[in-house]
């Protein structure tokens, strides 16, 4: 009934069967003529099978467009669940330190538009880059190819902390292939994404703690880099070892243990602020953290090699 009366009132009147009030005699009939006389049914009907048709043509047009809807709907929402459950299982591959399967899942979807997968897949390429058995080749396309799905990431969810830490760690990654004036430049833009990270994510350890490995970096840097960044730049970016000391202990506050490159660097910190009583406390943490990954080895070796050498 409901679908009768819209389709009424969208029809138009057939030509001739307009009714109109007479100006003179007030009386109604048909547009362009006063006068008494009323309509005639064959005037007002005619011939109805033109007029059936219509409007059986306007229903079926109607009810497609209902069911279109109703498609479209329920497309939306199944490709919403997908993308949820591949997340989940990125996730839960990611947490296990199925680096490899991790990539050869997300590659799959390398030209979704959905952000979060997006920075996910860079992460992936990321860590397929870092692995020992990558050739030198392979890794510098996949440095590439991590910043690229950043990118895209980041311009699909601009709001998303994990977006702007994702980006900010494939553009220094890229900046080892391009030279110390570009490294030095993207260092500007680097610190800007991990503080937007830190500020749409106060809780998430990880961006505090690359802050504090910017802070270490130009902390260390060399005095013939100084010396050219000063040439290159009039403010060219620095640091200081207690600036770097203060986010990884912030990191620590808040997600204590997340990283064993964290406990790492709060030990080769404070050696190089001349602690070594707390230098070994943290070397040793990182040297008994267990190993899940292929970084986590290295760090234990590494760990255990400054250890020796205090």
């Amino acid at each position: 009934m409901a679908l009768s009366s819209r389709l009424w009132r969208l029809l138009p009147l057939r030509r001739g069967a307009e009714q109109s009030v007479c100006p003179l005699t007030g009386t109604w009939g048909s547009r362009g003529r006063c006068g008494t006389r009323g309509f005639r049914a064959s005037e007002v009907i005619g011939n109805t099978r033109p007029f059936k048709r219509g409007l059986l043509f306007s229903a079926l047009s109607y009810l497609g467009f209902e069911t279109y809807q109703v498609i479209s709907q329920a497309a939306v929402v199944h490709a919403t669940a997908k993308v949820e459950e591949i997340l989940q299982q990125a996730d839960y591959l990611y947490e296990s330190g199925e680096t490899e399967k991790l990539y050869q899942l997300l590659i799959q979807y390398k030209e979704s538009d959905d952000g979060e997968l997006l920075w996910r897949l860079a992460r992936a390429s990321r860590d397929v880059a870092h692995l020992s058995k990558t050739s030198e080749e392979e890794k510098k396309v996949l440095v590439y190819e991590a910043l690229e799905y950043a990118k895209r990431a980041l311009q699909k969810k601009e709001s998303s902390s994990a977006a702007h830490k994702w980006y900010a760690i494939c553009i220094s990654d890229v900046g080892d292939y391009e030279g110390i004036k570009v490294k030095i430049a993207n260092a500007y833009v680097i610190k800007e994404h991990f503080e937007k990270a830190i500020e749409l994510n106060p809780k998430d350890a990880t961006s505090i703690h690359l802050m504090g490995i910017w802070c270490y970096t130009f902390a260390e840097m060399p005095w013939y880099q100084r010396r050219i960044a000063k040439v290159l730049f009039a403010n060219p970016p620095s640091s200081t070892y207690e600036e770097a000391l203060t986010y990884f202990h912030r990191a620590e506050e808040v997600d204590p243990n997340f990283y064993s490159k964290n406990l790492l660097l709060l030990g080769k910190t404070y050696l190089k602020l001349n602690n070594k009583k707390l230098a070994a406390f943290w070397l040793g943490k990182a040297k008994g953290y267990p190993a899940h990954t292929e970084e986590d080895k290295q760090i234990q070796t590494e760990a255990a090699q400054l250890l020796t050498g205090l």
